[in-house]
């Protein structure tokens, strides 16, 4: 899927194992954020605390049906990791 300002990719062999970029301008310039689907986001939420990540945004449950928390990486690339709540 590519709406411009937002690229979905899938993988043809496994549909859940997807990939977001998302770019938005702003005054600052350039952003973009990389949206990673995962098994345990929790898990993975610890080990970036324990390692001194940048989290930007804290673990969440969005109203919308998604766990997720925000990372930047070291070039300043927002990095949302996220599953989908069980229904």
């Amino acid at each position: 899927m590519d709406m411009g300002w937002i690229v979905t990719v899938v993988s043809p062999s496994s549909p859940l194992a997807q990939i977001s970029i998302v770019q938005e301008n702003s005054s600052s310039g350039l952003n973009i954020t990389l949206s990673i689907e995962v098994d345990d986001v929790d898990t993975l939420h610890e080990a970036a605390i324990s390692r001194g990540y940048d989290v930007v945004y804290p673990l969440t449950d969005e109203p919308w049906g998604v766990r997720r928390f925000h990372v930047k990486d070291p070039n300043g690339v927002t990095i949302n990791v996220m599953r989908h709540s069980a229904k």
